[in-house]
């Protein structure tokens, strides 16, 4: 089967400003470390191709068996809340894009393919660390549901690079998304005070995105797009508190316009629930915390709305108002989606509001008895839906993982009549649960030892943990270890960034 022809829709649809033609640079013996076959097949790419040295090198290289035009985009953004005018692809490109078989089109991107007129004096490379943690994470993510970029594959470059803590194996991730257009995408025409840029820029946003607004005037179409970025991001961030993922990084330019988790640097997902757990080693004071998350989405989007003014209305003051009411109503938009989210882990979801507001305060309790035994977060809920709360063997299960914490008896009398008053048979709970909690997410000890594991040469553990992942709700055989929280010894504290 050969490789399917390539497009690439930001040289044909954006203005010249949005980008930098760029060619990849030559690594030294590329060679395959994971590859993607369900994806590949999603996107009508031949398996062949992801196999041998020749293959390895023509995909680092960003020379495909078909013609690609690559292209480090242009975009500013907030950095830990500070303007910066312009940032931009200063490790990656972007390929092209093929057609997925859902219909659309998926960019195929290049990151840590060597240095491009954005890279602000970085080596524009990347490490094996950083690299596998995005494939196993982004993968991961994607099996729970929650919308990501993905990874094609993952290559070594047989290149040692230069980091923070000594040389570390050079590698490539070939990472594939619906677009990537980030919220520093307008501020990157903002800045310039380019409002041709803007405009062309939303009105492409609209096409490749939210289609059916196309057909609206301006500025309608202009302000139901905010509209559905305020709500997207809702969703979004609702997801990631489900499973207890914590970005690490949220700054604008790591906020994508398409909706998807974008750029996984230093990110984590829980073990011990702390609402304010942070990993992230460059998130120093806890901005991008577990529980901030929610209100970052907000003022990522307010200054969003910001660049947007110019397409809102032509009287300075209408836009203003205009994107006010629109952002202003996030709020409410995340407590929506947050409830459809958390009381699913309960299996209280239902459609009476009332019953929904009963439910929150007990899933809010149950939190705060987490986070005062310091239990395991995805571990508590799988137990939680093992049985019926109203079983004895059941409530002297929990009381032990809670350290016999005699609050706990109250909290599942309050639970089991909350179930009741809401006539949620024990059928129906077991089936939100089992569908909102994972058994396994890739845990933080398990990834730095695959990672470990892979700088000497063994990729086994890698593997095996992405199999594991790409079915996170099913229990599966001889793999118990990686349902489990790591002893003190395994404990990681701390992540970092690959740059």
């Amino acid at each position: 089967m050969p490789m399917p022809a390539m497009i690439n829709r930001y040289i044909t649809d954006l203005p010249v400003e949005a980008y930098a033609r760029q060619a990849a640079r030559q690594p030294g013996q590329p060679n395959w470390l994971l590859t993607n076959p369900a994806l590949a097949q999603a996107l009508g790419v031949p398996t062949t191709t992801l196999e041998g040295k020749t293959n390895a090198e023509q995909w680092a290289q960003g020379r495909l068996p078909v013609e690609t035009q690559p292209v480090a985009l242009a975009y500013a953004g907030h950095q830990f809340g500070m303007p910066v005018p312009q940032l931009g692809d200063g490790r990656a490109l972007i390929l092209g894009q093929l057609a997925h078989d859902d219909g659309d089109w998926r960019d195929l991107q290049l990151k840590g393919s060597g240095p491009t007129v954005f890279s602000r004096r970085g080596d524009g490379l990347a490490a094996l660390g950083p690299v596998l943690r995005e494939y196993l994470v982004s993968e991961a993510m994607h099996a729970l549901g929650i919308p990501t970029t993905r990874a094609l594959a993952a290559l070594g470059t047989g290149e040692s690079i230069a980091r923070e803590f000594g040389p570390e194996p050079g590698a490539i991730l070939v990472r594939v998304a619906r677009s990537h257009l980030r919220f520093g995408s307008f501020e990157y025409f903002a800045h310039r005070g380019d409002q041709q840029g803007l405009k062309t820029l939303a009105d492409v946003a609209i096409h490749w995105h939210f289609p059916a607004l196309q057909n609206r005037p301006a500025p309608q179409r202009y302000r139901e797009l905010l509209i559905a970025l305020v709500d997207q991001t809702a969703a979004l961030i609702s997801e990631w508190m489900r499973v207890g993922f914590i970005h690490g990084v949220l700054n604008t330019d790591n906020m994508s316009i398409a909706g998807e988790t974008l750029d996984f640097g230093p990110c984590a997902l829980m073990d011990v629930f702390r609402s304010d757990q942070v990993y992230s080693a460059v998130d120093r004071a806890g901005r991008y915390a577990y529980d901030q998350q929610p209100a970052i989405g907000h003022w990522n989007l307010t200054r969003l709305a910001e660049c947007f003014l110019p397409l809102l209305d032509d009287d300075p003051t209408q836009a203003i108002d205009a994107a006010e009411a629109i952002v202003d109503d996030y709020p409410n938009r995340f407590r929506q989606h947050y409830e459809w989210a958390l009381l699913r882990k309960f299996g209280l979801y239902t459609n009476d509001a009332n019953h929904r507001q009963i439910g929150m305060e007990i899933a809010e309790h149950w939190l705060s008895l987490l986070q005062k035994q310091q239990c395991d977060f995805t571990n508590s809920f799988r137990l939680l839906g093992a049985q019926s709360p109203g079983e004895p063997a059941q409530a002297e299960q929990l009381l032990q993982w809670f350290n016999q914490d005699p609050a706990l008896s109250d909290w599942l009398e309050t639970y089991t009549q909350a179930l009741n008053a809401a006539a949620i048979t024990e059928p129906q709970r077991q089936a939100q649960m089992i569908a909102a909690n994972p058994i396994y997410i890739p845990r933080n000890h398990q990834v730095e030892l695959a990672i470990d594991a892979a700088r000497q040469g063994d990729l086994g553990p890698a593997k095996q943990l992405n199999r594991v992942l790409t079915h996170p709700y099913t229990a599966q055989e001889g793999v118990d270890h990686l349902a489990q929280p790591p002893n003190p010894q395994q404990i990681v504290t701390t992540t970092f960034c690959g740059t």
